[in-house]
């Protein structure tokens, strides 16, 4: 068996992620690990027993790949992502694809123009409540969805950054928007606020701290998805949806679906491992790009849908004159 050489681009908390699931599939040898980081590059690639580059482009230029993980904050992901397609190789994207759309949109374009398999990393999709909750839904339509990410302010300093993160629904909330998405359908947001609030602890923030959009799905059910990062840990992060007769509330961290018809309440929360959906979404990219059936959830012109509709949400919430 001819082992899938994959290439990673980056070498944060992510890369370890993706690293260590790989690690676990015996066709998958990671041969190259692109970082401007020596330290935490280097010992990325010492464990995988791989290359270390210290420019994404030698990587791409240097090793034979079938296929790249690109993990790199937004402000940087466009150019080593657009890269990596340009040359014809498969691609998996963290989310969120960038800071704003134009990029997203190169990629996209190349990504078709030249028949690639692609993949982003929602992997919320592929959690066994999740394809329960898909279930329920499909004889009980959603009317009202309410989605949360009422939690911490992450430590990496971008994160705080506007012009480098896109602010908190693009950067984190995506991943609850993504699902409103997968679970009910398109949808439009209506109207946002946001406010900023003064944090002796992060003096350069210029992002919001607690925003509110309200939408309107195709389906014509309504929505709203609340967010803050003034917390202290994970207070509430998932999604409420009330259909007619029946309420769901999934609660993705910790991998559970409540249900609740009429008097009953049901409480689902099968095994799942942090390492769980990860594996089950890079099982999918990995067989993709070995040209075995197509299981990938979140393919690039699917998540750019995702993008565009958090990056709509964060201009309203920010208000007049926004860009």
């Amino acid at each position: 068996m001819t082992a899938t050489r994959v290439g990673m681009i980056g070498s944060g908390w992510i890369a370890r992620v993706h690293l260590r699931v790989l690690s676990g599939f015996e066709d998958v040898q990671v041969v190259g690990i692109a970082s401007r980081n020596a330290d935490s590059g280097g010992r990325l690639a010492e464990s995988a027993g791989a290359r270390l580059y210290p420019d994404y482009r030698a990587m791409l230029d240097g090793a034979e790949l079938d296929a790249v993980f690109v993990c790199l904050p937004p402000y940087a992901a466009v150019e080593p992502a657009l890269a990596v397609t340009e040359r014809g190789i498969a691609l998996f994207a963290e989310k969120p694809l960038g800071v704003d759309e134009d990029g997203p949109a190169r990629i996209a374009r190349s990504i078709h123009e030249r028949g690639l398999v692609s993949c982003v990393g929602y992997q919320w999709r592929y959690l066994e409540v999740v394809d329960r909750a898909r279930e329920l839904l499909e004889s009980h339509p959603p009317q009202l969805v309410i989605g949360s990410w009422l939690g911490d302010t992450p430590g990496a300093r971008w994160w705080i950054r506007k012009d480098q993160s896109g602010g908190q629904i693009v950067e984190q909330a995506t991943h609850v928007f993504d699902l409103a998405r997968y679970l009910a359908g398109e949808m439009e947001p209506t109207s946002a606020a946001g406010r900023r609030v003064a944090r002796p602890a992060h003096p350069n923030s210029d992002i919001l701290d607690v925003t509110e959009t309200s939408v309107r799905f195709a389906s014509g059910a309504i929505g709203s998805f609340s967010t803050t990062s003034l917390l202290a840990g994970p207070h509430r992060v998932g999604l409420d949806i009330v259909s007619d007769g029946m309420a769901l509330t999934l609660k993705v961290l910790e991998a559970r679906l409540v249900v609740r018809r009429g008097t009953e309440t049901t409480r689902l929360a099968p095994p799942s491992a942090f390492d769980t959906p990860y594996e089950l979404q890079n099982r999918a990219f990995i067989d993709a790009a070995q040209g075995k059936p197509n299981r990938i959830r979140s393919p690039y012109d699917d998540a750019l849908l995702t993008h565009h509709l958090t990056i709509a949400a964060s201009r309203l919430a920010d208000g007049p004159g926004s860009a």
